[in-house]
């Protein structure tokens, strides 16, 4: 051994035995949890010595607090210890009582001392944009692509979807129809799983993930809600002892026979009765389009009833746009007029022919937002409502106004499109004003961003049933008052 390090072991020696039986003495009473504790600071100052060594900044930690008066016996004697370095004690790390400084990274000269720690940032709370008196109309958004799609979904279902989404299939009748010929595409690819029936299996784990992706894209009408649970009905009502593609087979057959008898031959009847209501020099008024109204029109076109149209439409869908071109290229006259024309319209309208998207069991009708101006309008004026619409669609439910049953648009669809049209050049003489071009420039597109705005897009309204003649459905000319009935007759067991 060194003689430099001989001097070091006299004073620890040399120490009193007092102070020895002071230390034993405070050793004795330190409790587990305190040396528990004790242990922990240890440990985090070995951390904190090691992070300096690597050049991390280090973590300090508070020490534990001294309970009682004996505890601060404990530091005192561990301190007058760390006063009297023993031998081997040049490369240790610092003990639990060194814990209360322990080496802090210090800070570059070119980090400023402001940096240190960086200030919180304000987040803008984001603005709810939906209207709350319809807030209960507001679910998930629709779906506008495939991501994230169940597995379980058909191909024939998911282009269906987008299809709805976008408006290209549009209209009760049309998706009902949609959706079932869909729906027979995936039976016929169904497989029942070993150990299950088809009759408790297809319902409830395959035709389930195509129903709740559809509602994804777009909420079910009230024809497609009715045909979904006959569907289902005929589905459980299968014996299980069937063969699986005779039963595949035989529900394939039963959804060509629901098409062809509650809608497609329904429109027919519907159309041959409501088109002897239109006589001769008749001036008829239509709002929006509905596939019954426009083949109504046409067979009494077809039976040489000599008459006009005149053809109501609104934004954002422009569903009257399509209806004049066809009525037009079958030679009907037709007059296409904008939604704030009614007052004109009605002046010289001598019927009015409306489509549905639902008849409510208190004799309502809930059709596309507008119908009820239109038709309280014409009431008014004494010119009679005829509605046409099968008994698919009948529904039990019972609203008095638009804001219970309804479905909210996406608002976006309401926003004018950009002008892509250059800005006039600024005549001679003149002086620029582009303050004022800037003002002409701006529109809606950035309506999230405006504070204390907010935009509702309904497809429905509710039409009451006193402005209503007749409903003209499969069963013949029935008052609203005989809708409910009708729904029994017709959509019993669904």
């Amino acid at each position: 051994m060194s003689e430099q390090q001989k001097p070091e072991q006299k004073p620890a020696a040399a120490a009193t035995p007092a102070a020895a039986a002071a230390s034993t003495s405070t050793e004795e009473k330190i409790s587990p949890a305190e040396a528990k504790k004790r242990a922990k600071a240890e440990k985090q100052a070995r951390r904190a010595a090691e992070k300096e060594e690597k050049g991390l900044p280090a973590v300090t930690a508070p020490l534990p607090s001294a309970p009682s008066a004996a505890n601060g016996e404990v530091k005192g004697g561990q301190q007058k210890k760390a006063g009297t370095p023993k031998q081997n004690d040049t490369g240790k790390k610092p003990s639990g009582a060194q814990a209360g400084s322990l080496p802090v990274r210090a800070r570059r000269a070119s980090q400023p001392a402001s940096s240190a720690m960086p200030p919180k940032l304000a987040v803008k709370k984001a603005e709810n944009k939906q209207v709350e008196l319809f807030s209960h109309l507001y679910t998930q958004p629709r779906r506008q692509n495939l991501e994230n799609v169940p597995k379980d979904v058909h191909p024939a279902v998911l282009a269906l979807g987008l299809q709805i989404s976008s408006y290209e299939i549009c209209g009760s009748s049309a998706r009902c129809v949609a959706m079932l010929q869909a729906f027979k595409d995936a039976i016929q690819t169904y497989t029942t799983p070993v150990g299950t029936s088809l009759a408790r299996h297809l319902t409830s784990h395959y035709l389930s993930p195509q129903i709740d992706f559809l509602k994804s894209c777009r909420p079910i009408s009230e024809s497609m809600g009715n045909a979904i649970r006959w569907l289902k009905k005929l589905i459980v009502e299968i014996d299980p002892a069937t063969p699986e593609q005779e039963a595949k087979d035989y529900l394939s057959e039963s959804i060509d026979k629901f098409i062809q008898e509650r809608i497609t031959v329904t429109d027919q009847a519907i159309a041959a009765s409501a088109s002897s209501q239109i006589k001769s020099g008749s001036v008829v008024l239509t709002y929006a389009k509905s596939a019954i109204v426009e083949k109504t029109i046409l067979q009494a076109h077809a039976d040489g009833t000599s008459f006009r149209v005149l053809v109501v439409d609104s934004r954002p869908l422009y569903e009257g746009k399509n209806l004049a071109h066809t009525l037009m290229n079958a030679g009907v006259q037709v007059e296409y007029l904008p939604f704030s024309g009614i007052a004109h319209a009605v002046k010289d309208a001598t019927l009015v022919l409306l489509g549905a998207h639902s008849m409510l069991s208190n004799g309502r009708l809930m059709s596309r937002v507008g119908t009820a101006s239109v038709a309280i309008a014409a009431h008014k004026a004494d010119v009679p409502v005829i509605v046409c619409c099968e008994s698919v669609k009948f529904s039990g439910k019972v609203a008095l106004d638009s804001i219970v049953l309804n479905e909210v648009a996406p608002a976006e669809e309401l926003l004018l499109a950009l002008s892509l049209a250059p800005t006039p050049a600024t005549e001679p003489g003149k002086k620029d004003d582009t303050d004022g071009e800037e003002k002409t420039r701006k529109t809606l597109h950035d309506w999230k961003d405006i504070p204390n705005l907010r935009i509702l897009n309904l497809m429905y309204d509710v039409t009451p049933a006193e402005c209503l003649r007749m409903v003209i459905c499969e069963y013949g000319n029935v008052p609203p008052s005989s809708v409910p009935v009708v729904h029994r007759l017709a959509n019993e067991g669904m």
